[in-house]
């Protein structure tokens, strides 16, 4: 992971730049099924409440121009303005960029009934005590390929570390393990 490339979001009166990042996103992933990579992972620099406005793609230099060589933003061309790839500041921190999924699914509620933890009829109640509490952390809204259903992928930064971890990434570009660097 010694080069990126940033994303930045363009400020535009009719999107919020939420909508746009996760347009940019859903075909980042598309791009990453496309490669079959393992080896290219995503970071949000400027997350807060919401992810921010840029999306930092992290690999080594050959695999990120590949990822350019897929013209993959295509119409999104216009929202945004993407950096050249750009080496890695050598005083980079580093961390884990990874998915943070509810407590509770529905396959998790599905084997609570079958269990005979919870009735069918306590099954609307349950859903709600456990779905209204959401997670606080910034997400991705993702359109499912397949079923066309939206939904959120919770996103959730680990602690700086001095070292690099090297592992694999996901085709979202996260990981519960391996790191990327960290910088402003």
């Amino acid at each position: 992971m010694n080069h990126y490339i940033d994303i930045l979001i363009l400020p535009d009166p009719e999107f919020p730049a939420t909508v746009l990042m996760n347009a940019i996103y859903s075909k980042f992933h598309k791009a990453l099924c496309d490669l079959n990579s393992t080896t290219i992972g995503a970071s949000f620099p400027k997350y807060a409440v919401t992810l921010g406005d840029v999306l930092r793609i992290h690999g080594e230099e050959s695999l990120l121009n590949d990822l350019l060589g897929l013209n993959w933003i295509g119409g999104m061309n216009g929202y945004c303005s993407i950096s050249e790839i750009l080496p890695v500041p050598s005083e980079s921190k580093h961390r884990t960029v990874s998915r943070k999924q509810p407590t509770m699914s529905q396959s998790k509620l599905r084997r609570l009934v079958k269990r005979g933890t919870i009735s069918e009829g306590e099954v609307k109640q349950y859903k709600a005590k456990m779905f209204g509490k959401g997670l606080d952390n910034p997400y991705i809204e993702l359109k499912s390929a397949s079923n066309g259903q939206k939904h959120r992928r919770y996103i959730e930064f680990g602690e700086l570390l001095d070292a690099p971890v090297l592992g694999k990434f996901d085709q979202f570009g996260l990981s519960k393990t391996a790191t990327i660097p960290w910088f402003e």
